[in-house]
């Protein structure tokens, strides 16, 4: 597959994930990612496949292509290509709680701008931060040749988020501040979106829950106009955590039923994992047992159907900060694990473990 038909079955895929045809979509990029033989081609349908499983919360697999694409930007010997690859490891670390390694890779990423890089990991604890759009070259446009502010922005937006995830609230309203004033700077209304969650998480967890309401508000009326469904569920699941706070249960359980029909409908585990963690905790205070139990259970079937778990242990990833080891065939498990394994092979796959992982 040349370089034109690339591109020509790339925009297919695209069309049909917006038109919600996620699994026709993915089976488009999966062909793309066999068949052609354009390395930017292959960096860019990976973008879309990282992304696409980051909204249907498939991580284990989101990971997976984090790894592919890093290998396809090395290859590429191209700066900004590496930079967003390390950006895409963030983005799952992220996800599954690895908070000091996305602030770690973020900081890969300010220290790569404008340069030419040789990035030796050599099993170092690096860091992994989200990186937004499905088509991340367009948004290139809204900065002209400005690359290295577009890698800042989004790298202070993820560490902001590590940080607030860390209880480092301090440093995450400095590194969000800084990711707005260069989105509002630009008029990069989904970046604004998110630095409003973000704002609004951070005044959350001040218990300043006065304060996170108006940003919700603003973040989701501009998440509404862009029509980015995963930061709306990502807002309705803040603001059940304030009512929570204000113990106005009653009201916490509407904003989980908005935010449950949209993560349905994207396909969206981890936000249906978390929406049952949350029923949990309110049906456990308001004693009704069959409704906990309810939850309960499909909380674990979540994690199972996520394989949110580690191999060895058996425990589920992602509800705490966790320290994770990716081998070179792409499983991963927690690092406490893998060093009292005592083998050199992986424990799902039997292949050797010879260098360590990306993350």
């Amino acid at each position: 597959m040349g370089q034109d038909q690339t591109k020509q079955q790339i925009e297919k895929g695209l069309h049909l994930y917006q038109s919600n045809q996620t699994e026709k979509a993915l089976r488009v990029w999966m062909r793309v990612l066999e068949k052609s033989a354009d390395p930017a081609g292959r960096f860019r349908v990976l973008g879309c496949l990282i992304t696409a499983h980051a909204e249907m919360g498939r991580y284990k697999d989101m990971l997976k292509f984090a790894v592919v694409q890093i290998d396809t930007a090395r290859e590429l010997e191209d700066p900004d290509f590496l930079t967003e690859s390390y950006l895409n490891l963030a983005r799952s670390n992220e996800k599954l709680c690895e908070f000091q390694k996305t602030i770690s890779y973020c900081k890969t990423c300010l220290n790569m701008q404008g340069t030419t890089v040789s990035m030796q990991l050599n099993g170092q604890d690096y860091e992994k931060a989200l990186f937004f759009p499905c088509k991340a070259a367009e948004l290139v446009s809204d900065y002209g040749k400005g690359w290295s502010l577009k890698y800042r922005a989004m790298s202070q937006y993820h560490m902001a988020v590590a940080y607030q995830k860390l209880g480092r609230l301090a440093d995450a309203m400095d590194c969000c501040e800084e990711s707005m004033k260069i989105a509002l700077q630009h008029g990069d209304r989904p970046l604004q979106a998110l630095c409003l969650l973000c704002f609004a998480d951070i005044h959350r967890s001040r218990r300043d829950v006065q304060t996170a309401f108006p940003r919700y508000d603003s973040s989701m009326s501009i998440m509404t106009e862009i029509g980015n469904r995963l930061g709306l569920v990502q807002v309705l699941l803040g603001v059940t955590k304030c009512w929570m706070i204000q113990k106005e249960l009653d009201k916490a359980l509407e904003s989980i039923e908005k935010a449950q029909e949209l993560a349905e409908g994207l396909g969206n585990k981890l936000g249906l994992l978390k929406l049952h963690c949350l029923c949990e905790r309110i049906y456990r205070t308001k004693e009704q047992q069959q409704e906990l139990r309810d939850h309960v259970v499909k909380f674990h079937e979540c994690v199972e159907e996520m394989e949110l778990y580690c191999g060895m242990c058996g425990e589920s990833i992602g509800e705490k900060n966790n320290q994770l080891q990716a081998l070179p065939c792409s499983h991963f498990f927690h690092l406490k694990c893998l060093q009292t394994n005592g083998t050199r092979g992986c424990p799902n796959c039997r292949r050797l473990s010879v260098k360590p992982g990306y993350v």
